[in-house]
């Protein structure tokens, strides 16, 4: 199933696109944090991947019927990501808030797809997301358990990681029913990118375009690494296991982390470093698993 995008197919090519996604999805959070006005931000990149999706409906087959559900779902469920992962870096440090939102994902979907799609992971493999999963956390609370005034920023972090998981879920099953993985990525951004957007106009009217402009090189930057992070992603969805993908995607929380030091000027720390080399050791486990 190559619809369009004839990348190759083996378990190196799996990994090396999800460790790029990594890669990407890490910067353009960062933009999206580094951003004084942050649903300004956000609203830019969703402008910016309705762009380039509807551009890229013309050029790939469109996806299955079969498919049309699960784009449906995502979009609601990538909508409500958007949202909360908003909600989170308005009230938190990307630091901290980054970790705990992409951290939270990876044994939620090794779960799920195990209990509901029914795929079969070897001992080694979940071994491998436990120790990421374990590396993670550590990330997360670095600096000690949360006070009382961060609960509001951990739960919208917490949901964000439900919803991360949510969609990797239908986005994993519903690109296998694509018949097309370049029409089922395009389709799903064109029919998400416009949410967020919508909804700032109708909050803000024509207030929001003054709000947008000094934004702009930031948004545009953003919403092509976004889209080209999770695009790689559902392509690695299509011919990877769920729960490994999942797993490999997280190890953005130790670019992340780098980023928060380097540019935030956020403290690493002996913790972060142990939980980062955590994370690297949970990747080797996995691709023992998979030769």
């Amino acid at each position: 199933m190559s619809g369009g995008l004839s990348l190759p197919t083996g378990s190196g090519a799996v990994t090396a696109a999800v460790l790029a996604a990594a890669l990407l999805h890490a910067l353009w959070n960062g933009l999206a944090h580094r951003t004084g006005d942050k649903l300004a931000g956000f609203t830019l990149i969703s402008l910016t991947i309705t762009g380039c999706a509807a551009v890229m409906v013309y050029f790939v087959p469109a996806p299955d019927p079969a498919a049309w559900p699960f784009i449906a779902l995502s979009t609601v469920l990538q909508a409500a990501y958007q949202g909360l992962l908003l909600r989170a870096y308005q009230l938190g440090d990307f630091g901290q808030m980054y970790p705990i939102a992409r951290g939270s994902a990876p044994l939620l979907v090794a779960v799920a797809s195990w209990a509901l799609l029914g795929e079969r992971s070897t001992g080694a493999a979940l071994l491998g997301v436990a120790v990421i999963s374990c590396g993670l956390v550590g990330l997360a609370f670095a600096d000690g358990l949360p006070a009382r005034s961060q609960l509001p920023a951990l739960a919208a972090a917490l949901g964000t990681g439900v919803a991360i998981a949510s969609y990797t879920i239908v986005d994993g099953s519903g690109v296998r029913h694509a018949g097309s993985v370049g029409g089922y990525i395009a389709w799903l951004f064109l029919c998400q990118g416009p949410v967020l957007p919508l909804l700032a106009w109708a909050r803000y009217r024509r207030g929001l375009v003054e709000r947008l402009r000094p934004q702009w090189r930031s948004g545009l930057v953003g919403g092509v690494l976004s889209l080209v992070a999770y695009g790689l992603v559902v392509w690695a969805q299509a011919h990877g296991s769920l729960a490994t993908v999942a797993a490999l995607r997280e190890t953005s929380i130790v670019i992340a982390a780098l980023i928060g030091t380097l540019v935030f000027r956020e403290r690493l720390g002996h913790v972060r470093t142990a939980a980062s080399a955590v994370v690297l050791a949970g990747i080797a486990v996995m691709e023992l698993a998979h030769p």
